[in-house]
């Protein structure tokens, strides 16, 4: 379920963007070519999160005990990303997104339905401990590459997935400063896990101790 809410999600909105429906924020623009609306669609941060999720879910399907450095960074990095797009999208860009049908279901499930299954799913069904001190450094490469991505390639093609990143907007200042914002959040959401990791760790196996005896 977990994985199939953001698949049908990414799959659906996918097809709306080769029909040349716009996503996520409405800028009011025309449309643009189709080799232009999909490297959008696969330049938001939403998207990129749900197939991290999407990955994560499906590996942990396949072995629920899974680990590894690969599996915990993928992992750690799913969990922070759908937990920051969740909680930028309800504070900052649901107020001026104005989506109807199938576009805002889509749009739930993206920014509700998958980050609420993902978060509840690691805190029901772990597997914990996984993430270390070294994950979580790992886990800041794809936000700092996005980031740099996002900016380089805005001032090539004049489009910036997210509002409180729009340099022509902003300018790179204010631009900058956001991003620092939703860097502290990631850095917050980030330690939060960490630290629920290392106690439901400690707790499971105290639960598998006590049954040993």
């Amino acid at each position: 379920m977990t994985a199939l809410i953001p698949l049908a999600s990414l799959v659906v909105q996918f097809v709306l963007v080769l029909d040349g429906d716009n996503v996520l924020v409405h800028d009011g623009d025309e449309p643009p070519s189709t080799a232009l609306r999909v490297a959008n669609f696969f330049s938001y941060f939403t998207v990129q999160s749900n197939l991290l999720v999407i990955a994560g879910a499906l590996l942990l399907a396949l072995d629920p005990w899974r680990d590894g450095r690969f599996f915990r960074v993928l992992r750690l990095t799913g969990l922070i990303g759908i937990s920051v797009t969740g909680v930028v999208y309800a504070t900052l860009l649901a107020p001026i997104v104005d989506l109807e049908g199938i576009a805002m279901a889509t749009n739930i499930g993206f920014h509700y339905l998958s980050p609420l299954l993902y978060v509840v799913g690691w805190l029901l069904f772990g597997p914990w401990p996984r993430f270390d001190g070294r994950t979580m450094a790992l886990c800041l490469v794809w936000p700092v590459a996005w980031l740099i991505y996002t900016l380089i390639r805005g001032e090539i093609v004049d489009w910036y997935p997210y509002p409180f990143i729009d340099v022509t907007e902003l300018g790179y200042g204010r631009t900058l400063l956001n991003s620092a914002g939703v860097t502290v959040l990631l850095l917050g959401v980030g330690w939060l896990f960490a630290a629920g990791d290392r106690r439901l760790g400690d707790r499971a196996g105290s639960v598998d101790v006590s049954r040993t005896r």
